[in-house]
């Protein structure tokens, strides 16, 4: 699912470092990706605004199915026991056969749809959708166990889940504690601007992003402010925890590595152009994309650009870190799979 688990962290176990890029394969969707792609099973899954949700084949690059919907596809897909869940500008939401890509079930949203990407656990489906509310749907019926409301301004943070809590963002500018069993509220926390980061939750703390260009720190019990941190810009991307380290990046270009206790700057990086995509951690490794075009990898220690990998176009979809390889997509409407370059490991081994 988005951001690799339910505490939507980045730090992908048992995916491999990519330290010398080479493209797999690409494929074109024909129209932009700003889904995160997931990678289950030698598939990716992967949205684009060619309406359809696309199933490619890891390693070869191939077409399995795509599935129609009218409209936009903007969320990430979480895939569990053999199916698909995501919404889309459609105004509503799909459960789709993994292997096939038949239709299991949908459910009707309100008008804006849904670009919240899906957290799937205990057999439920958590998500936001631009109609106000986070919905909590049963994950093999589609049944509604409840509903959440926030204003009309809608959501697109996706919600992260720890301790039987759903943490989401808004675009009322509000974080949202919310009991994942009853759908009440725990605790709300209002920052200065619209919640589009999507929230990670590393032990007892709540980081996230907001369009009033602070990162924040919340207590996950209380939501009460730990620390909060001004950048250059708006944070749209969602942050990246490991380590005792929040990785971030900012509308400002920079890309942020901030000490989890304090919040204080450990480094930053200037990436060229806005950040909204999120990162993805493997081993001392970090890959983010950037609107000026490349994706990055950079060292976790000291933010330094190991390589950059040229799209041209924006990269604001996030990265999938895998065993095999990582995926990503483009505003140009590509899906690209890169792997390590063996010839690169030959070299190093001489």
């Amino acid at each position: 699912m988005f951001r690799g688990d339910l505490s939507h962290t980045g730090a992908t176990a048992g995916a491999v470092p990519v330290t010398a890029p080479r493209v797999r394969w690409v494929f074109d969707t024909q129209d932009k990706v700003e889904s995160a792609p997931a990678e289950v099973g030698g598939t990716v899954f992967v949205g684009s605004f060619a309406n359809h949700l696309f199933a490619i084949d890891a390693q070869t690059g191939e077409e399995t199915w795509r599935y129609f919907v009218d409209g936009k596809l903007r969320a990430s897909p979480a895939v569990k026991n053999g199916t698909v869940y995501f919404g889309a500008d459609d105004d509503q939401f799909h459960a789709v056969d993994a292997r096939s890509g038949a239709v299991r079930w949908t459910f009707g949203l309100g008008p804006g749809g849904e670009q919240s990407s899906p957290a799937v656990v205990g057999g439920t489906v958590y998500f936001g959708a631009f109609d106000g509310n986070v919905y909590a749907l049963d994950e093999r019926t589609g049944k509604e166990k409840w509903r959440y409301p926030t204003t009309d301004r809608g959501i697109l943070s996706s919600p992260a889940l720890a301790s039987g809590t759903v943490f989401i963002g808004s675009l009322d500018g509000v974080v949202h504690a919310i009991d994942a069993q009853t759908g009440k509220a725990a605790w709300t926390f209002r920052t200065g601007d619209r919640v589009w980061s999507s929230p990670a939750v590393a032990g007892k703390t709540v980081f996230v992003g907001s369009d009033d260009d602070h990162v924040y720190a919340l207590d996950a019990s209380s939501g009460s402010v730990r620390w909060r941190v001004k950048t250059g810009g708006n944070v749209f991307s969602s942050p990246a925890v490991a380590g005792g380290t929040v990785y971030v990046g900012s509308d400002d270009g920079f890309f942020y590595a901030l000490d989890a206790a304090s919040g204080e700057r450990r480094w930053r990086t200037n990436l060229g152009g806005r950040i909204l995509a999120s990162a993805a951690i493997v081993s001392d490794w970090l890959y983010v994309g950037s609107s000026d075009g490349h994706l990055y990898a950079l060292d976790r220690s000291s933010g330094a650009v190991r390589w950059r990998f040229e799209t041209g176009d924006k990269v604001w979809s996030s990265v999938a870190a895998t065993p095999r390889g990582l995926f990503v997509g483009c505003h140009n409407g590509k899906v690209y799979a890169l792997e390590q370059d063996p010839g690169a490991n030959a070299e190093a081994a001489r």
